[in-house]
């Protein structure tokens, strides 16, 4: 069994996650920076895509914005998560966002 996974052919996909492990080239927005730092910084987004979540006082709206190289995530005005996008259409990486 082991030898039959050894020889396995590697394929030719990128991983977001390989790429997400190295150093960034590129600046990103910082976990607690305000929506106004970051448009001051990076610009107005590519996309605001509709705010999810609110319906109740625990569950908090999020705010997504869309730029070329990463979506940010917003909570309450504030950055709280950064996430790389595809950087080709060959690389496995998260699902493309709801609407």
């Amino acid at each position: 069994m082991a030898t039959l996974a050894a020889a396995t052919p590697a394929l030719a996909d990128t991983l977001l996650v390989d790429r997400a492990a190295e150093k960034p080239g590129i600046a990103l927005p910082v976990r607690g920076q305000s929506m106004q730092q970051v448009q001051s910084q990076f610009g107005a987004p590519a996309e605001q895509l509709d705010a999810r979540g609110g319906q109740k006082r625990q569950w908090p709206t999020i705010n997504r914005w869309v730029y070329p190289q990463f979506t940010v995530y917003f909570e309450k005005q504030k950055v709280i998560d950064v996430v790389a996008n595809k950087a080709a259409p060959n690389e496995i990486g998260p699902k493309p966002p709801i609407r």
